[in-house]
């Protein structure tokens, strides 16, 4: 797999039947180890190892529906209250980051209403605060600490 521009981290690939499977540590089973599917695993040991998330207010492949359809969201950060505060959109490291990857985490957070959205592919990260009072959105320089999140 591609290094990426996230801490390593001691990560647990099997082989069966000529596919890999890495463990997904919030999910606690091993999944398909895909290109995205190595970025959301480096970057959710970034999240809970290096910023201070709690794993247990984590979760991956978060189903919601939007306007009558089934999407998944690929992570979502829950706060103490066990409401949504976080959406993270991971990409495959080749995949450029653009406009439309940003439509659609905007698109998923019709549903959820949360104040922070991060969009990565392993190499470039962006996070996003959304401050509904004044229906502004402002680029942070970097991902917030755990501590950090309003």
């Amino acid at each position: 797999m591609l290094s990426l521009n996230l801490p390593a981290y001691s990560h647990k690939i099997v082989s069966k039947e000529g596919k890999n499977y890495i463990f997904d540590t919030l999910r606690k089973k091993y999944v398909a180890l895909t290109p995205e599917e190595w970025v959301r695993q480096h970057f959710v040991h970034f999240l809970t190892e290096h910023k201070g998330y709690p794993g247990g207010l984590l979760a991956n492949e978060i189903q919601i529906v939007l306007n009558g359809t089934k999407k998944r969201c690929d992570t979502v950060l829950y706060g103490r209250d066990l409401q949504p505060r976080m959406i993270v959109e991971y990409k495959a490291p080749e995949v450029e980051i653009t406009q439309a990857v940003f439509d659609q985490i905007t698109r998923y957070n019709m549903a959820l209403r949360v104040r922070y959205l991060i969009v990565t592919n392993g190499i470039r990260h962006y996070c996003c605060f959304i401050d509904y009072a004044s229906k502004a959105c402002r680029f942070l320089p970097d991902i917030p600490f755990y501590t950090e999140l309003e």
